[in-house]
């Protein structure tokens, strides 16, 4: 297995190839900027040259030279891997054991960079680095952290700090022999300086050495990194986050000197030379990707994550097919198997789509029964789709007539309200009959990967039917929903709490609601929400029971 990497516009582009492929190519007007290894930017000077890239069975050539693997050159070969097959464990390349997967899912989905972007803006990356690196679906997300003075005083802070252990030494000479201050100093930046000034961040001292900045610079942080929590989502773990910025026991000399030798002998391992607290692991930029930062941070507190949903997306491609599906169709409805579907995934999707293109539809609707998610219940207050909720009862309760009563509900809509197209969500391959029978309709399908089976996607395939899994859309952005519709359980249960036991009722809470977590998820949301409930007394002097929501 071969990687080149080639960066253009702060990002990198992995092309994977097996050695049996030949490629040459011609790459020109590459472009290498020079910029400042500090905080203050210079103009950086473009230099333009052709580049020529030859990949063999034998290696890889860049101009006639075996290609080098020092990731600071413009074109260089990593270890890197997009995924491995499975069966195959880590020994086949550099990645982790949730990039290995079949041939049906690769490169179905992308990294995700939202965590990317928040943590390069707080630890004070660059300004010119983040415009090149953000793309357009995090310019907005980029726009609003700038925007956040909380946001904004954790930057500035820890690009302080930065400044300080690169020029440790220097800083404690200018203090000690010209009675220097840091916002004299070149190195440091004395506009954010007197900023955090105005907020009354007091960053400047008087009298004082360079490891006494040191401690009041970290004691800083340490105040007011809490405030921008909530510019994470909930389901990332919050102390791994905090880690990446606290220096525990900061107090101590010996401790800050040894993150100072650490950082001192790995910068280049640092994301862009900016110190957070970590151990470099020497897989790379820890800014690479969302999944990167998640497994990494995990790791490093002897946890792990793998739920690849949360930081990775489907293709473009694939929202494309969707869009223009939508558009070819005269009108359109979102056809939902309650029984058959998962909400929090299928909301992910809806999320994750453009709601420009999305507008066309005219509605979606839901086949459920009483033994499903509650969550459905909530779908329509999440959206701006409208939506009908068709409760399906049953005449034994060992029999579902949600896929009779759907179908029929298709071929009355088609039929009678001359609907032409269906996206139909469900994983369920009774519905063959539905889409076989009704031919001059338009069908899209949506499924889950562990629910629907080869067969029928190979008669979806066949039938020119496009189909895709609701897996591999992002869902880290269902959390809303998910914390609404748990609250509301919550609430319900708590009407005749007296007695009952905390963590019992917090079981029972994801029983009902049909979420999959893991015993850590349920532990966290014990003790965030069921632990904190009080009581107060409303207008009326009644007792309520109070759950604390934010």
């Amino acid at each position: 297995m071969v990687n080149t990497y080639h960066k253009q516009k702060g990002h990198k582009f992995l092309t994977n190839l097996t050695n049996s492929e030949y490629l040459a190519f011609l790459y020109s007007d590459h472009t290498k900027k020079s910029t400042d290894t500090d905080e203050a930017s210079n103009t950086a000077e473009t230099k333009t040259k052709e580049c020529k890239i030859e990949l063999s069975d034998n290696g890889i050539l860049v101009d006639g030279e075996t290609i080098s693997e020092n990731t600071e050159d413009s074109v260089y070969a990593g270890a890197d891997i997009v995924y491995y097959k499975e069966g195959q464990d880590s020994t086949y390349g550099a990645g982790d054991e949730d990039d290995g997967h079949s041939e049906e899912k690769e490169y179905k989905t992308v990294q995700k960079y939202e965590l990317v972007t928040i943590l390069s803006y707080l630890i004070g990356v660059r300004n010119e680095i983040l415009d090149n690196m953000c793309s357009d679906e995090y310019v907005e997300l980029l726009n609003s952290l700038r925007e956040s003075t909380n946001a904004r005083i954790l930057r500035y802070l820890c690009k302080a700090r930065t400044s300080l252990l690169r020029n440790y030494k220097k800083t404690d000479n200018e203090i000690k022999y010209n009675l220097g201050n840091i916002n004299r100093m070149e190195w440091f930046d004395a506009e954010n300086i007197n900023k955090l000034e105005s907020w009354e961040v007091h960053i400047i001292l008087y009298n004082a050495s360079a490891d006494k900045y040191c401690v009041h610079i970290n004691k800083l942080i340490n105040e007011h990194v809490d405030a921008c929590k909530k510019l994470f989502p909930d389901w990332v773990k919050w102390e791994y986050i905090r880690d990446l910025f606290v220096i525990a026991d900061y107090e101590k000399p010996k401790k800050l000197k040894a993150e100072f030798t650490v950082y001192k002998e790995h910068r280049k391992e640092y994301p862009y030379g900016m110190y957070i607290h970590w151990r470099p692991d020497g897989r790379g930029n820890l800014l690479n990707s969302d999944g990167r930062i998640l497994k990494t941070i995990y790791r490093q507190h002897g946890d792990y994550f793998n739920d690849g949903s949360k930081y990775r997306d489907a293709v473009e491609d694939t929202k494309e097919n969707i869009y223009e599906f939508i558009r070819e169709s005269m009108r359109v409805v979102i056809v939902v198997d309650c029984e058959n579907s998962d909400v929090y995934k299928l909301y992910g999707v809806l999320k994750n789509l453009n709601s420009e293109q999305m507008s066309k539809i005219e509605k979606i609707i839901l086949y459920d029964d009483y033994h499903t998610s509650c969550g459905w219940d909530w779908l329509e207050k999440f959206i701006h789709i409208p939506v009908f909720h068709e409760e399906v009862e049953r005449v034994t309760d060992r029999k579902s007539l949600v896929d009779i009563k759907m179908t029929a509900g298709v071929c009355e809509a088609y039929y009678k309200d001359n609907i032409d197209s269906f996206i139909l969500c469900s994983s369920d391959s009774d519905y063959w009959g539905l889409i076989s029978s009704v031919k001059d309709a338009h069908f899209l399908v949506m499924y889950e990967y562990s629910k629907c089976g080869q067969s029928i996607k190979d008669a979806l395939t066949k039938r020119c039917i496009f189909h895709c899994s609701i897996d591999d859309f992002y869902t880290g952005n269902a959390s809303d929903l998910k914390k609404k519709v748990m609250i509301s359980e919550l609430k319900n249960l708590t009407n005749d709490i007296v007695g009952k036991n905390g963590w019992e009722m917090t079981r029972q809470i994801y029983e009902r609601t049909k979420i999959t977590s893991t015993e850590r998820e349920m532990k966290d949301f014990y003790n965030k929400y069921v632990k904190s409930l009080r009581l107060k007394i409303n207008e009326d002097g009644v007792f309520e029971i109070v759950v604390n929501e934010y």
